[in-house]
């Protein structure tokens, strides 16, 4: 790394050396252009982060985060739910959970399935829907009322 640091350093110098020679104006300017390319990739490669962003990733704001997942664990949690719902259609105990289920908000269905049917703890589902570990647990309890309340009656 330093190496690289070293050669960007030294292309920056004869880039400013040779801005000083040449008296055109339009080829000052492409070499103006590359010296600030040259500067840009040294604040990167010296810092670490993006030149010009005012935080790095790890304080942005939670919809700007990109959350890397285990792509096998979401394509096996989607095989699973397709399975599922093929099954319902010929098991009449299944259909009569999916009327009870569909009480239940999008959000609430896919973290109830998720910690109910996968057993995923709160903070993996809180990740893979992009929310808060406690809005993970208020809608499991919101759904476990609205369940109860529809068993109920």
């Amino acid at each position: 790394m330093d190496e690289l640091i070293q050669r960007y350093i030294e292309t920056q110098r004869t880039l400013r050396a040779l801005r000083t020679l040449n008296t055109d104006e339009w080829e000052r300017g492409i070499i103006g252009g590359m010296i600030s390319d040259c500067e840009f990739a040294l604040e990167w490669l010296r810092t670490g982060r993006r030149p010009g962003n005012r935080r790095g990733i790890e304080r942005r704001a939670r919809y700007q985060r990109e959350e890397i997942m285990d792509p096998f664990r979401l394509q096996m949690y989607m095989v699973t739910r397709q399975t599922d719902r093929s099954m319902m259609d010929s098991n009449t105990g299944m259909l009569q959970l999916q009327e009870i289920m569909d009480v239940l908000s999008n959000q609430e269905r896919e973290c109830f399935e998720m910690a109910y049917g996968e057993c995923m703890p709160h903070t993996e589902i809180a990740r893979y829907l992009g929310l808060s570990r406690g809005n993970v647990s208020t809608l499991l309890q919101r759904a476990r009322k609205k369940l109860a309340k529809k068993i109920a009656e």
